[in-house]
């Protein structure tokens, strides 16, 4: 009998083992970097158009993952605007993330993030997202920007659905970038590695009208 108990705890252990090992970013588009380019205005730009604000209730988060599991985190604090004529975002639309907004599902985490070993919230204080570029691909929009994140500047793509209307417009995406791109280095515990992809979650809305206090990032 002591046999087969230690033979299912053996399964059991291997079974979580392997389900902690999952990588998130296995699960979504991995967007490779290349140099920051020239943003793309077109000639769209200089038709009339209108400015939607980028509204609080947007959410940017993402997921870490390490050999034993996952993070789930993200930033309360970001602010932008864009254009749309003709049914189309026009311009180079730019959205700033507050780094010190970084949160996480741990306390201490959260902490670590800002610290010199991650995001070095105290030396860049913001990040930005500027985009270059929306064409469409395989039924969804192929969106390309310049992230500026701890410093360095990288052009990236991702697939996104993108919803335009004339009282809201909202782009949802999933993807992955590799935080290395970034000089975001730390790589863990010996026996319990970081990975190197990120997972990004946008779901962003935008309305017409002033900013509220909420919608900017002084309040």
């Amino acid at each position: 009998m002591k046999s087969i108990s230690f033979a299912s705890a053996a399964v059991l252990c291997t079974a979580v083992l392997l389900t902690g090992c999952s990588d998130p970013a296995d699960k979504v588009h991995k967007s490779s970097t290349a140099d920051a380019k020239a943003a793309d205005a077109g000639s769209a730009s200089a038709l009339a158009s209108h400015e939607y604000v980028i509204r609080a209730e947007s959410t940017i988060g993402f997921v870490g993952s390490k050999v034993t599991g996952s993070h789930d985190g993200g930033f309360k604090k970001f602010a932008g605007t864009l254009k749309v004529a003709n049914g189309k975002i026009v311009g180079t639309p730019e959205i700033t993330i507050d780094m010190d907004s970084t949160w996480s599902d741990n306390e201490k985490l959260t902490a670590h993030l800002k610290s010199a070993d991650f995001f070095e919230v105290a030396k860049f204080p913001v990040s930005t997202f500027t985009v270059t570029s929306i064409e469409a691909a395989e039924g969804k929009q192929q969106v390309t920007g310049n992230l500026n994140l701890h410093g360095v500047t990288k052009s990236i793509s991702f697939p996104a659905e993108l919803q335009i209307a004339e009282e809201k417009v909202t782009l949802n995406a999933e993807f992955a970038i590799n935080r290395k791109d970034f000089d975001i280095n730390y790589p863990g515990r010996p026996n319990d590695l970081i990975r190197e992809n990120v997972v990004l979650k946008l779901a962003i809305q935008a309305t017409p009208g002033a900013p509220r206090p909420e919608d900017q990032l002084s309040q």
